[in-house]
Formats: C-alpha cells, structure tokens, sequence
C-alpha cells in the first residue's frame, strides 16, 4: 500500500467520528434511461451538504497534530469549503477567520456562521473573490495563522481521496467508470489517485463548467493557466486557476476524458433530479449528472458512479435556474420586435400565437413621433418546435423581429 493509499483510508478512519460514510445510491430512473447500472455517490449528505468537510477536516486534524499549538485558521471561501472549515472549527475548538466576498449571499454567511458558532469570525472583503483572497492571505500572516486552502493542499487532497475510499468499500468489486465534477481539482485529484493504486482499471471521465474550464486549459497547457474570464454560475466549481498540486496527479489524464457542460444545460438536470428524484443538488453537484447524456453510448451495459458534490443550493435562485433550463431547451425566447403604431396591430400579433404559447414578458415603448414601436416580448411555449410556425406568421405578416435569446449581451441587459 503506497503513503498516500494509506493516508486516504486514515482519513477515512478519522472522519467516521465526524460523520458516517455517505450513501452510493442505484438510481434507478437513470439506470433504465440509460441502459446502464448507475449510482450516485450522494455528497449532498454530508453535515455540510458537501465533499469539502473532508478536506478542511483532514487538513485542520494533521495540522494539530504536528503543531498542537495552531489553534487559528484563517480560508477564503464564499460557499462550501468556507461552511467545510467553519465545521471543522468548532469540531476541534479552534478559531477560525473566514473572508467572504461582499458580494455573497447573505444565506451562505447565514450557514457558515451556523456551522461554525461562536468558533469562527467572518468578515466580507471586497467586491471579487481575487481581492477576498489576498485580504485572507494577508491576515494570515500578520495573525500567524494557518492558511487553509479550498483544493491545493496535499492534506485536503487526501482527505477528499476518502470519497474513493468509501465508494470502493461500496461496492462489491470496482465501477467501470466514475464521473468526477472538477473545480480547483482536489476531489478529482484525491480520487483518481486511490484508484489508479486500489482499482486501475476504472475509467474517468471529468466534468467542468464551461464558463471555467480551467482543467482543459492545463491540459493543454501542460501546465495550470489561468482562465482570463469565468463564468460565476457554476459557484463550487468555476474556478480560474487548477490547484498546481491537484494538477500534478492529473496532468496525465487525456484531453477527450474531460466533459464541458453548458451552465444552461446544468439547470435543466438540476429540475430533472430535483421534480423526478427530490434531490436538491447546486449547480457544481449536478456535473456529473449531466455529461450522462454525452457518455450514453460509452456507458450503456456498464457500472458508473456520479459524485454528487454538494446540495447547498439557495432556493431564491430556482426562478434564474428555471429561467436558464427553458432557454436552454428551446421552450422559452426573447424577442424585440418593430410594432406598427395602428389600432389592431396588437392584436394581430396576438392572434399569432399558437394554443400552447404564453408571453411571459411584454414591454413595449411607444413614442408618438415614430410609426413603429419597439416592444420586448418573451414567449413560452411546451415544444421547441412550436417557435418556427411562430417565426414564419411574424415573417409572414411582415414584422421586423430580433431573436436575442442566445444574445448574452443583449440577454443579460434586457432580460
């Protein structure tokens, strides 16, 4: 058994006095859709509602027991590996300063706060997490605290490595292929790892957000990069930077194994497990979930394990998430549109929608010194299709129209 093989089921050990090992779950919905036998390997249950309470909690204990003197930790985090070390904190009764952007949510500070108590202080530093990082950074070392990284730790590593451990005590012999979400890499790092020792003959696949695919980039690279846009939607995986630690034990891995899922496309899973299998899964928990359908024909008669990394997700967002799923599949669009200024114009536009099409929004500017108005009008509708035969009466009748449903610029200001 190799040093980090037997790290990881250490921090196995350890963690069972913290919480019991998380349910590998069949699902049978996915298993029948896909011809395959598929589990869930649910991170959504952990104390936290995610795999980082491994990794803070392994790098906090092995930190404390080199140096029981350490007793400040200081992360930069506004969502799970901030709620992962405010636990941690108050396991071992040490304090801890979390910095958070201003920017966040005012229920991931409400929960980080719960799960640390009176343990840990938070203060909210800057409008962009690069800022928040180095405000972090630098108390840490005037306050000579230790520094706890969310994924570029060889400690957190191992400690996320426990997910594989479990999974393979899980199962009466080794998966065909896991299917890892992928951020800073310290999860697929971990898991990955235990395998290649413990059951190399599985397979990976690797799920990034498109907005951040920063796992690619280094791949290509052959070495980290960082991203010079993100896209912030997927917020537990959309990261600039791979770890360069995490790295180092992925950089092997082939360009095709690595998956990008369209933001968009994550919502609709997102509804899918959360309306077909009552399970609440964030945005970065749901990556794994959602490459099943480009993998159809690679997993069909095999058995996979998805990692669902984490369930803190804030129901405010449900309307935004439900909002991206339509668009995405092609049951909601945006148009602008020139509207004669005449009576009856309007209801002649009307009278060309079909049974099962709704206006969901409708503005509409008229200035009396033009003959046309412009008018900003979103339409559901229950079948995609139903938009051309809706397309051809507005060409048909002569309207002037714009579709800027896939316009992000346009999107993002009007809508």
């Amino acid at each position: 058994m190799s040093r980090f093989l037997a790290a990881a089921r250490s921090a196995t050990e350890a963690l069972r006095g913290l919480f019991p090992a998380t349910p590998l779950q069949r699902n049978d919905h996915l298993s029948a859709r896909y011809g395959a036998e598929i589990w869930l390997k649910r991170e959504d249950l952990t104390p936290v509602r995610s795999y980082k309470l491994r990794g803070a909690f392994t790098a906090m204990q092995r930190v404390r027991a080199t140096d029981p003197s350490q007793g400040h930790f200081v992360c930069a985090s506004a969502g799970n590996h901030a709620q992962g070390m405010a636990y941690a904190c108050r396991h071992f009764g040490v304090r801890g300063t979390i910095f958070m952007p201003v920017t966040t949510p005012q229920q991931k500070i409400d929960k980080t706060r719960m799960f640390g108590g009176d343990s840990v202080e938070i203060r909210l530093v800057g409008d962009y997490f690069d800022r928040t990082l180095a405000a972090a950074q630098s108390f840490c070392d005037e306050a000579g605290a230790r520094f706890l990284s969310p994924f570029d730790d060889a400690d957190v590593i191992e400690g996320q490595a426990s997910v594989a451990v479990e999974i393979l005590d899980q199962l009466p012999v080794p998966p065909d292929l896991v299917i890892l979400p992928v951020g800073g890499g310290g999860l697929a790092a971990g898991v990955t790892s235990v395998f290649a020792e413990a059951a190399p003959a599985t397979e990976f696949r690797f799920v990034e957000p498109l907005g951040g695919a920063s796992l690619a980039a280094a791949v290509a690279a052959g070495e980290p990069v960082t991203l010079r846009r993100v896209n912030s939607f997927v917020d537990g995986a959309a990261v600039a930077r791979i770890g360069a630690k995490p790295f180092a034990r992925l950089k092997r891995i082939a360009a095709r194994d690595i998956i990008a899922a369209p933001e968009d496309r994550i919502c609709i899973t997102m509804l899918e497990m959360l309306n077909v299998e009552g399970i609440v899964l964030e945005p970065a928990g749901a990556l794994s979930v959602d490459a099943l359908p480009e993998l159809a024909e690679v997993i069909r008669g095999r058995s996979v394990v998805c990692v669902t990394s984490g369930g803190n997700f804030d129901f405010e967002r449900l309307p935004e998430v439900r909002e991206r799923a339509q668009r995405y599949a092609g049951l909601k669009k945006y148009f602008i549109l020139r509207m004669p200024q005449r009576p009856g114009a309007l209801r002649e536009f009307l009278a060309m929608l079909g049974p099962d099409d709704d206006i969901a929004r409708f503005e509409y500017l008229k200035k009396s010194a033009r003959n046309f108005g412009s008018v900003l009008i979103g339409i559901e509708t229950k079948a995609a299709a139903n938009f051309a035969d809706f397309t051809r009466k507005m060409d048909d009748a002569a309207f002037a129209y714009r579709d800027i449903t896939d316009d992000e610029a346009l999107a993002e200001f009007l809508v």
